[in-house]
């Protein structure tokens, strides 16, 4: 992508960002313990009914660092076509996820963590999106705030 390339319109945007939450395996989680210390790690992920789910082990630091409170930060692409979202994680026992939700996460990945008591999921809210690829997408990058699409 170049500077000189038209920005893409709100609609096509939102449009885009849901393609890739449709499509893209694996996205950048931003998290930070209780004392400050970030942890940036790469997780595959399923868009599932409007939230992202994820898993990890139990004992990883993304999983104890959105224990209980959960804000995240996530990014999806690279930094010339970039989705950020920011929300909120729960941690979803494998007994506890919907039948639908786990048959599409082991669907897409061949891996099923259900009944894997070291794992658990990560079910992110997302409370705000943003999409842009260059500087001349930086006004009106934001398609969700407070949970709520824009466009």
């Amino acid at each position: 992508m170049t500077e000189r390339e038209p920005a893409r319109g709100p609609e096509q945007r939102k449009q885009d960002a849901l393609d890739r939450l449709e499509k893209d395996e694996d996205v950048w989680v931003a998290t930070a313990s209780a004392d400050g210390v970030p942890c940036l790690v790469p997780l595959w992920f399923v868009w599932d009914r409007g939230t992202l789910l994820l898993a990890t082990r139990r004992t990883n630091p993304t999983a104890v660092n959105v224990t209980p409170s959960g804000p995240v930060r996530l990014a999806l692409g690279h930094t010339r076509d970039v989705v950020l979202i920011e929300g909120t994680a729960e941690i979803v026992e494998g007994a506890d996820l919907p039948t639908e939700s786990g048959d599409a996460f082991a669907g897409k990945f061949n891996w099923d963590l259900r009944g894997r008591p070291a794992w658990v999921y990560l079910r992110i809210t997302p409370a705000t999106v943003r999409a842009w690829r260059e500087a001349n997408e930086q006004a009106g990058r934001d398609l969700m705030l407070d949970g709520t699409w824009l466009v």
